[in-house]
């Protein structure tokens, strides 16, 4: 039986792991003005989440307000005083290198860009954002295609995000030291995943699409026709053109039902797949270089639509090439593995059954997918850490994600750290905050 499979959540046993927690904060947490938003009403939210016993908050860093203007003129001091906040409360800190815009959607109430300059060097050189079939360019975040282009005002992409990250380090070296920063997510691409922007809800995707492919920017083009040119296949250089669009599903898709499956299908996922795992790498390693022996974090999507069906169509499309034959996620592991970095996954707290209910068409499989996750990266010895994919209050929830945690089909596996999303004025309520005191009680080892 797969992990999480049992219809009714079961309580873990009474003698468990201590599984540190973690609270994500408000996304508007440092404003655009770079600013710590409301520090009063911060403080009193802290404190009540020490009192609930969690071990610490996470926090994004965004890219776009500590070097929003000017490059390599980097402004720390809103995290400063954040960070000064957190410890003041005997709280830890998770703090995410975040690399992509924030928000654009419709309903956001929060928006941050790129950085102003880079978005003056992608209206000279809109190849730099990613780009599908039809053209369309997506500002959330860098085309891996840049990773070694020194197009970022005389910069490579790896070169502007290692200059981030060291100056993190400068700035912050004392949070690093005292042990209050326990760990650094290194953000990957859209929404700070290790994926491509597939599903973008900007450009019209709505659940449970496929989404589309994101190779037509200049840069991934030239990578897959000198990739289509080694194979001594140079007619393999282009993108498929049967693959859909956004919302489309998987037997609408000529490339999703049979085309995956020719040489060229197989060489092109392979192609992709290996371009989006290179990043993770290589990003990983000029992380390792800035920020020092500092525990560092990857964040995988837990993208659970169409898992039950043949083709994994949207997995493939995010750059996950999961097959019935191919685990999608053991290449993933391998490389975390050697940089020593822990795989934070999602959706640990999705039910299939319910899933189904809601969605009957999208061939759903959330706890399926976790299971498989798991068990590719323990396999590979890397840590796993967690986090819900939407915010909740309930305890069936809760209960999920304790079965998740301390799975009874690993028993000496289990999460190495759990993180809410997100801190909100409906969890302060007296009652939500009760029922999530007592989750974090049972992640730490509280009998249930």
């Amino acid at each position: 039986m797969s992990i999480g499979e049992a219809e009714h959540a079961e309580c873990p046993s009474p003698v468990t792991p201590y599984i540190p927690t973690y609270v994500m904060l408000p996304l508007s947490t440092i404003s655009n003005e770079n600013k710590v938003a409301d520090p009063e009403k911060l403080k009193e939210d802290l404190d009540k989440l020490k009192r609930a016993s969690v071990d610490g908050v996470m926090i994004d860093c965004w890219w776009g307000i500590v070097e929003g203007v000017t490059p390599q003129v980097y402004d720390w001091s809103a995290y400063y005083d954040l960070f000064s906040m957190v410890r003041d409360c005997k709280l830890k800190l998770q703090a995410i290198m975040s690399f992509h815009q924030c928000g654009g959607n419709v309903g956001d109430d929060v928006f941050i860009p790129l950085p102003a300059w880079v978005l003056r060097v992608g209206k000279e050189n809109p190849d730099i954002f990613f780009t599908n079939r039809a053209g369309v360019r997506n500002p959330e975040s860098l085309t891996f295609g840049i990773d070694d282009e020194a197009v970022l005002d005389s910069r490579t992409a790896l070169e502007v995000y290692y200059d981030f990250m060291e100056s993190f380090r400068k700035d912050m070296q004392e949070f690093l030291e005292d042990g209050t920063i326990t760990e650094i997510e290194v953000g990957m691409g859209p929404c700070g995943e290790l994926r491509y922007p597939s599903y973008p809800e900007t450009q019209g995707w709505k659940y449970p699409g496929t989404g589309e492919f994101q190779c037509w920017d200049k840069y991934l083009l030239k990578n897959l026709k000198n990739a289509a040119n080694e194979k001594e296949h140079p007619e393999w250089g282009v993108g498929p053109a049967d693959a859909g669009d956004y919302n489309c599903t998987p037997h609408n898709s000529a490339f999703f039902e049979e085309g995956r499956k020719s040489p060229y299908g197989e060489f092109f996922l392979d192609w992709y797949s290996r371009a989006l795992i290179e990043h993770g790498d290589n990003l990983l390693t000029v992380a390792r270089h800035a920020l020092g022996n500092t525990k560092l974090a990857v964040k995988v999507s837990g993208i659970h639509w169409w898992y039950k069906s043949a083709s994994h169509a949207a997995e493939l499309a995010a750059g996950y090439y999961n097959q019935a034959s191919k685990c999608g996620y053991t290449p993933i592991a391998k490389m975390l593995a050697t940089h020593d970095a822990t795989l934070n996954f999602t959706c640990v707290e999705l039910r299939t059954a319910d899933e189904t209910v809601k969605f009957p068409g999208a061939l759903a499989d959330p706890e399926g997918l976790v299971s498989q996750v798991l068990r590719a990266a323990w396999e590979q010895g890397v840590e796993v850490a967690a986090e819900n994919a939407l915010s909740f209050y309930e305890k069936s929830g809760y209960d999920q994600i304790l079965v998740q945690a301390k799975p009874k089909d690993y028993t000496n596996h289990h999460l190495s750290a759990f993180t809410y999303l997100r801190l909100t004025p409906e969890l302060m309520e007296e009652q939500n905050l009760e029922e999530f005191t007592q989750f974090v009680h049972k992640l730490h080892g509280a009998q249930c």
